[in-house]
């Protein structure tokens, strides 16, 4: 409670002394005087205008004595000097009137004084008074100070540990937002670093490319992201480098197996053709497997077989037949390629590819010197080239761009000129026609492989012809030197022979007698080219015995004779084995003589029939022209014959109608057969000449126009003059028969009824012209 009364009563003196001026009893100077007029300048401002209001005009010094007054301390010096520039005894006069102005001053200020005394004096008492309890409360407010800073100390520590904390936190808080922008560049960048080191380049593009764009953005302002940055051009460099030295690795290693890559597409296109002769003759023969026929005799199964051999042969080399893919790993292409399309410069990499594989189809196609040796050099010189173009027909079809059709179609072009020019050349060195025959065969298996990739092979088939010709020669050639030694040798005497048997050994010597028709053709050809150098034989002679063939005691060739001969029992031969094949055939139809109905289509043994005389005819073309015809001729007629034949037989003792139109169908089939000529050279409708009399017997029972027939029956514009009345009879008796058994209500139906009277009375009609021309006869 004292505390309280202490403080109020000190409030309370403090107070009232701020509201005094000047203590009183204080004694001033002048020159103090002048220093505590500043104090009151407003009062004393105030009166000396009221005076000089009253006064109208002041007067020098007065006016001297207001500016002093009134103007700053700093500013007197211009008003003193005013003093003094005056009059001589001027300032005497202004320190007369400074003199007066302060006791005026004195005066009003001894005034103040005494009127505030008395509340001096009180205040001052009243200060005395609390003096002491002042000085109680400054010790307790320097005590409380002295507490309060004590306990301030651990709060300021406390603080100022709270506030290093709360920077700490907010700079981890920094630190994790950076980081959490950070770490997807570092971890990316580190994505980047592995894939580099596991050789996944083109992972590793595509990885910077988002670094660039997606990444890098965000912190751009951090040092590390520049060294970064600056890093990428510098690895894409090393891209490209690595990714090019794979590509010089793989096309080192193509050079290297482009002798298996073509040796396996040769090997694949050799099989395929196979394949597809086998089985088009096949198709052709139309030949069952394990096909009878009455009394044991077999079918030629013999293509079947082949067939059969060439699938074993796949099968058994089917996991060794590798393709390109399996022999070349074409990976560092691909990986390439897609390195410089996303680094921007896939044309700088084709134009290398392309200019690569160029310098090595150079290579390729510049052959050894012994090559024209053996047929190995050959084989060699074709694999390489072809496994060259199958590497590029491969990488034109897997990659867009990299290689061109028109690229291709140049470089075979150019290649293509190189090749058979390498061919003329070393062919040209072959004396050995057997080595000059593999060599043709190489060319043809060559120009298939390259065919069944798409490339143009026709100048390879033309310088066939070429090597045919030189083939020709150089047999020629050998055979004229084998000849020779023969001639000079032979002592020109006949073979004896003193027994049958020993015939027939000598006999079997010459192969007429082969019952392959295909080898009959080639023994033909051969022996017209051998009856064609008797003429040159003859001249031969002639030169070296210096005799005129003129001269009656010139010797004459038997060999000329001797291969007519021979030529003429091969084309016997061939009439006949192919009139046995037909017969085969023929014993393999199985008509269904009492069908009510066709089937709409002709039998399948004539099918297979036509197609076996269509691959033959094929064969023929290489005989001469007179000969294939007159087999052609010959087979037709045979078949016609046999057909009808088959149509007559004793055996058969009743035909429908429905069987008669069934075999008119495979007599329809014949004719186009013979209408689309298989040997070229007939003359109109000569070949389809050989069915005319089946042609007309079956249109006259079709047509049952038997009016025509029996009115025009002996005149040489009959419309079925080719119509024997004894075949027609036969054949009529035959329905007849049938007519009765399938028509046991006949005579229930007037139709019925007529058609029999009508067939009778025909039958008694064609007895009579049989009879007639018996009795003629």
């Amino acid at each position: 409670m004292f505390g309280e009364d202490t403080d109020q009563a000190y409030e309370n003196t403090l107070a009232e002394i701020q509201s005094f001026e000047l203590p009183i009893e204080v004694t001033l100077s002048p020159a103090q005087m002048l220093s505590l007029r500043p104090l009151q300048i407003p009062s004393i401002r105030s009166k000396m205008a009221e005076s000089s209001e009253v006064l109208g005009t002041v007067p020098e010094h007065e006016r001297i004595l207001q500016e002093i007054e009134s103007t700053d301390t700093a500013c007197v010096g211009p008003t003193l000097r005013s003093v003094y520039d005056d009059q001589p005894n001027a300032h005497k006069k202004f320190m007369e009137k400074l003199d007066a102005c302060i006791r005026n001053h004195d005066k009003e200020i001894e005034k103040m004084c005494n009127f505030h005394h008395q509340g001096f004096v009180d205040a001052i008492t009243e200060l005395l008074k609390v003096r002491t309890d002042a000085e109680k409360l400054k010790v307790q407010v320097t005590d409380t100070n002295r507490r309060f800073q004590d306990a301030g100390k651990e709060m300021m520590v406390q603080t100022e540990d709270i506030i290093r904390c709360r920077i700490q936190q907010r700079n981890i808080t920094t630190v994790v937002e950076k980081l959490q922008l950070c770490l997807p560049v570092l971890e990316m960048y580190s994505k980047l670093k592995e894939q580099m080191s596991a050789k996944r380049y083109y992972s590793a593009l595509k990885t910077m490319e988002q670094l660039e764009k997606v990444y890098f953005p965000r912190v751009s302002q951090y040092r590390f992201c520049q060294l970064m940055i600056e890093n990428l051009p510098k690895l894409r460099e090393d891209i490209k480098e690595i990714s090019m030295s794979d590509l010089k690795d793989f096309l080192e290693s193509i050079r290297k197996h482009s002798d298996k890559i073509g040796e396996t597409a040769m090997k694949q296109a050799q099989q395929q053709k196979t394949f597809s002769v086998v089985l088009q003759k096949q198709n052709n023969l139309k030949l069952g497997k394990n096909v009878y026929i009455n009394h044991d005799r077999i079918l030629t199964e013999r293509n079947e077989v082949v067939l059969k051999h060439v699938l074993e042969e796949e099968d058994e080399n089917e996991d060794e037949v590798l393709s390109v893919q399996d022999l070349v790993d074409f990976s560092p292409v691909y990986r390439c390629l897609h390195i410089y399309s996303v680094l921007g410069d896939e044309e700088t990499f084709e134009n290398y590819y392309r200019k690569q594989r160029k310098k090595q189809a150079r290579l390729v196609l510049q052959p050894q010197s012994s090559m024209h040796e053996t047929v190995d050099g050959y084989r060699r010189y074709f694999t390489q080239i072809v496994g060259f173009f199958v590497v590029e027909d491969h990488i034109l079809h897997v990659t867009e761009g990299l290689v061109t059709r028109a690229y291709t179609d140049e470089l075979w072009n150019m290649a293509l000129s190189k090749i058979i020019a390498v061919l003329r050349a070393h062919s040209s060195y072959c004396t050995d026609p057997d080595l000059v025959l593999e060599l043709k065969n190489l060319i043809v298996i060559f120009a298939d492989t390259l065919q069944g990739y798409g490339f143009p092979v026709n100048r390879l088939f033309d310088l066939l012809f070429e090597i045919r010709d030189q083939y020709n020669e150089i047999l020629l050639k050998k055979w004229a030197g084998v000849f020779r030694d023969i001639f000079e040798e032979d002592n020109y005497s006949p073979i004896p022979v003193v027994s049958e048997e020993e015939y027939k050994i000598v006999i079997s010597k010459f192969p007429f007698q082969d019952p392959d028709l295909e080898k009959l053709v080639q023994i033909i050809i051969n022996i017209t080219h051998l009856e064609q150098a008797c003429k040159y034989l003859e001249d031969f002679i002639t030169n070296i015995t210096n005799i005129s063939q003129e001269t009656v005691h010139t010797t004459r060739l038997y060999g000329l004779s001797t291969f007519k001969d021979a030529r003429h029992a091969a084309e016997g031969e061939i009439y006949t084995k192919l009139n046995q094949k037909i017969d085969e055939f023929v014993q393999l139809a199985d008509y269904d003589w009492t069908l009510s109905e066709p089937d709409g289509r002709a039998s399948g043994y004539l099918i297979d029939l036509i197609n076996f005389l269509r691959s033959i005819f094929q064969v023929f073309t290489h005989l001469p022209g007179k000969v294939a015809q007159t087999a052609c001729m010959s087979a037709c007629q045979h078949l016609s014959t046999s057909l009808m034949q088959m149509l007559l037989d004793s055996e058969l003792k009743q035909i429908s109608m429905g069987a008669v139109q069934q075999f008119n169908l495979d007599v329809i089939q014949c004719e186009l057969f013979a209408s689309s000529e298989p040997v070229p050279g007939f003359q109109g409708d000569t070949l389809q000449l050989a069915f005319i009399d089946l042609r007309q017997l079956l249109d006259l029972f079709m047509v049952w126009d038997w009016s025509t027939y029996l009115a025009d029956y002996g005149q040489p514009a009959s419309k079925y003059l080719r119509v024997n009345p004894n075949t027609a009879l036969t054949l009529l008796e035959k329905m007849k028969d049938t007519s009765k058994k399938n028509n046991i209500f006949a005579q229930f139906r007037k139709n019925d009824r007529d058609k029999q009277k009508l067939i009778e009375t025909v039958v008694k009609q064609l007895r009579s012209l049989v009879n007639g021309m018996s009795q003629h006869v």
